[in-house]
């Protein structure tokens, strides 16, 4: 699994560098997203403009890796490809998360 973070003011972004998270990485995932979030800002920004599919493991994996967060931060997503942002609106996870276009978009938004 290949993620890569950097912290800003703001929030930390979590770069998903591979192009799928499925049944085969879901674990890594989850164990590396808890590693790069275990502490820093209360929102972390998950970007997934690099991924182009997700199946139900990978979609697990990423409510896992809100629900490890403590209650005052959060995990807003970024940059989600057509394929992956109609996995999100088909599961209701859009109503879940906050999903944004573009990482410029999420670290526009008001905070809170």
């Amino acid at each position: 699994m290949n993620l890569n973070s950097i912290e800003t003011d703001k929030a930390r972004i979590v770069t998903v560098g591979v192009d799928r998270i499925d049944a085969a990485v879901a674990i890594r995932f989850k164990e590396q997203m808890r590693r790069e979030t275990a502490a820093g800002p209360d929102r972390i920004i998950l970007d997934l403009s690099k991924v182009d599919f997700i199946d139900s493991s990978g979609l697990g994996a990423i409510v896992a890796s809100m629900k490890q967060l403590e209650a005052h931060r959060r995990l807003d997503l970024a940059g989600l490809r057509p394929m992956v942002s109609k996995v999100f609106r088909l599961t209701r996870m859009d109503t879940v998360f906050r999903l944004y276009a573009s990482i410029d978009d999420a670290m526009a938004a008001p905070a809170g």
